[in-house]
């Protein structure tokens, strides 16, 4: 079994596994030059794409695992959702959902339809890549955010005024996605996946109260439908320090965090789970000795416990040097000898 599966569950491996958000994507000039022939969306309709993409980092930076390229709302398509994405600015959904009838509007998730391309590519991966894959989702209250506000919001107003003052219309939106990330992440193990990751990029604008009530029951319905499968499953989300405890109540075998909480800190909150992080993506931009520096300041809190996933807080910026993450990559791989050099 691989170091990362093996990390997943929290056994000894032989060296921290470390793999990247965005580590297949917006700075690397091969996939800059695709873009220019090609939309995101047109990407994921192609199989070869899509495994082109995926497999790049794993051979340029010797990550210990790939994930799938693709986009958090692709599943939308399925649904019916018209929308456009923007670089830099994330989609915009051509009719917001805010009544009973928008949600009605809504079909049943239809795979075949739109990721059929996509799990072409995961079949492609599999055969080519000598590190494990992972599928990935976003979780229902992103996706939710998205619908409600029309596309990505600083204050999430119109998401919250809906969940507290519309609580059956919530409820209707929130059954409807998780439903269809329940059936796209299934899908992706049955392609063959070997690990999965939620994204809730942008729940940590909830109080620990409101994600109880709002958030917490639909991803204990995706966490459960996902363990019989038998592969791993990340939890990750942003500025969610104040809520770790209860995400990981909710479920997933790894946590992933930001680099607003320490490890120590959020391993105290989410208990006897394996941890994902948590380097802030801005110190790639840095000197090569900050990167360096940073890093083992990460490895340090994590003192050698199984279960720990090296990775950025979030997202590679697309700005960042390739050569500062294949840098990153083999200190991380090589930390213990290293760290031995500098006290020495």
């Amino acid at each position: 079994m691989s170091r990362f599966l093996r990390a997943c569950r929290r056994e000894p491996v032989d060296r921290t596994p470390v793999w990247f958000m965005r580590q297949a994507g917006r700075s690397q000039p091969e996939y800059r030059a695709l873009r220019e022939r090609y939309t995101l969306l047109e990407i994921c309709a192609r199989s070869d794409l899509v495994a082109e993409v995926t497999l790049r980092p794993v051979e340029q930076l010797g990550v210990d695992a790939a994930i799938l390229f693709a986009d958090i709302t692709v599943p939308l398509l399925g649904m019916g959702v018209a929308f456009e994405l923007h670089d830099g600015t994330g989609p915009r959904i051509h009719r917001p959902v805010r009544a009973q009838a928008d949600v009605a509007a809504l079909r049943p998730f239809e795979p075949e339809a739109t990721i059929d391309a996509l799990l072409g590519g995961v079949a492609l991966v599999r055969r080519a890549s000598p590190v494990p894959l992972i599928g990935f989702a976003g979780a229902p209250f992103t996706l939710g955010s998205y619908l409600i506000e029309g596309g990505p919001s600083r204050e999430f107003l119109q998401t919250k005024a809906m969940m507290r003052g519309s609580p059956a219309l919530w409820q209707a939106l929130m059954e409807r996605l998780t439903e269809a990330t329940i059936a796209y992440l299934s899908r992706q193990v049955a392609a063959g996946v070997q690990a999965v990751q939620l994204f809730d990029s942008w729940v940590g604008c909830l109080s620990p109260a409101d994600y109880r009530a709002s958030v917490a029951p639909y991803m204990r319905r995706i966490f459960a439908s996902l363990r019989p499968l038998g592969v791993p499953a990340i939890h990750f989300g942003t500025g969610t320090a104040g809520l770790l405890r209860e995400m990981a109540e909710a479920g997933g075998d790894v946590i992933g965090v930001d680099w607003r909480v320490g490890l120590a800190e959020a391993w105290a909150q989410i208990g006897d789970r394996a941890i994902q992080g948590n380097l802030d993506p801005s110190a790639l931009l840095g000197p090569s000795g900050v990167v360096r520096s940073q890093a083992a300041a990460v490895l340090a809190q994590a003192a050698g416990r199984a279960g720990h996933i090296f990775n950025l807080g979030h997202g590679v910026l697309p700005d960042t040097p390739q050569d500062h993450l294949h840098g990153l990559v083999e200190f991380v791989h090589n930390y213990r000898h290293e760290a031995a050099e500098v006290r020495a």
